[in-house]
């Protein structure tokens, strides 16, 4: 059996966090009646808000206290990047709804994966990481492999749009625009990257939090609770101001739609979505020095999941056969690049991460004090 707590096992975390964010928005489609601010209102009061604080008073002794006492700075570089990911995130809805589960994704996450996964390392000093040895060529070889591979899926998205008729498109994809989509999609991919960033800037966090005796394995979620709260004051204020500007706000005590389940299906979509990255996090601290590689597997299985879905939703009926072989081309090649990433990292040197070394000694220290409190007894 594959433990969490191997790199085997982080990869296993990184699909399942790409499967969620493939298939997140799949209960939306079970809201009726209501505006789209109004239902991803819901969605980022659970995805950003309750379920991650429900996960740190699992995980985390006195999470308070931490957030208290940690440095202002850190608190604001992650608050900083969450929001710049909110941003990208308002749009990410709007990028699936013009383009469709399969394509939206597709484009979304790969420029999400390009530089939410090579710049951290750069803008941190670390460079020197991907190109470290021969298992870090291997793992930069796979991550550029993936983003072969999104090209593929793009290219397929364009013979699409060039194929089917008007009709056809909107058959699959009610409000499908190739070209409003690929806006967004631009500034979204790009602007959600803040979440990799911000997701890399709280190791005080995760210290601190190892330090407090949080498992190793959830050190991670402070850091997500003060990004995705970025993200929240974001989202929040933008959907109150359209629910003014489009008078949608009697969405809400609208008793000719099925409130309650708008606002289960909403929040499920949210809680859904935020599993990605608790996926993301937790399969972090099986990667040692190579924990930055978790946002390309979480995007490229996002995008490979999500086209999946897009078949089964039928967003590619009709196409060509030159088109189907372009999309089975991309998903192919993201298959064989997470087998490169793997490969990379069981061939990498074994090389303790400083996150390891800590928890060894805060082990050792808690061992020490026990066994003097004994011996006083």
């Amino acid at each position: 059996m594959i433990s969490i707590t191997t790199p085997a096992g982080g990869m296993i975390l990184f699909m399942l966090g790409g499967l969620a964010g493939a298939v997140f928005a799949l209960p939306f489609k079970q809201v009726k009646g209501w505006a789209y601010e109004s239902y991803w209102m819901f969605y980022a009061i659970f995805g950003l808000i309750l379920f991650p604080w429900y996960m740190a008073w699992l995980t985390v002794p006195n999470m308070i206290d931490l957030l208290r006492e940690a440095p202002t700075a850190v608190l604001a570089r992650c608050f900083f990047f969450g929001a710049l990911w909110g941003l990208g995130g308002l749009t990410w809805g709007l990028m699936i709804r013009y383009l469709g589960i399969g394509l939206g994704l597709a484009v979304g996450c790969g420029l999400c994966s390009a530089t939410g996964t090579l710049i951290p390392p750069i803008a941190t000093g670390n460079a020197y990481e991907l190109v470290r040895h021969l298992g870090a060529l291997v793992i930069l070889f796979g991550v550029l492999l993936s983003l072969v591979g999104i090209v593929f899926v793009g290219l397929a998205g364009k013979a699409k749009e060039d194929e089917l008729s008007y009709e056809q498109k909107r058959a699959a994809v009610a409000e499908f625009d190739f070209n409003k989509g690929m806006l967004v999609a631009l500034f979204s991919g790009i602007a959600s990257a803040g979440m990799n960033f911000g997701l890399q800037s709280g190791r005080v966090l995760q210290n601190e939090a190892l330090y407090r005796g949080t498992p190793y394995k959830w050190q991670g979620i402070p850091v997500l609770v003060v990004v995705l709260f970025g993200g929240f004051v974001v989202n929040f204020i933008w959907c109150l101001y359209q629910n003014f500007k489009n008078n949608t706000t009697g969405d809400y005590v609208n008793k000719r739609t099925p409130i309650l389940a708008n606002i289960i299906f909403a929040g499920l979509a949210g809680v859904i979505w935020a599993m990605q990255f608790v996926c993301q996090k937790v399969g972090e601290s099986a990667m040692g020095r190579y924990e930055y590689i978790g946002f390309a597997i979480v995007m490229g299985s996002a995008i490979f999941f999500s086209s999946l879905v897009g078949i089964l939703l039928g967003e590619w009926k009709g196409v060509s056969k030159r088109t189907k072989i372009l999309l089975g081309c991309g998903i192919l090649t993201l298959m064989v690049s997470f087998g490169v990433i793997s490969y990379g990292q069981k061939i990498k040197p074994s090389i303790e991460h400083p996150e390891a070394r800590l928890r060894r000694y805060v082990e050792k220290e808690l061992r020490a004090v026990k066994k003097e409190m004994n011996i006083i007894d």
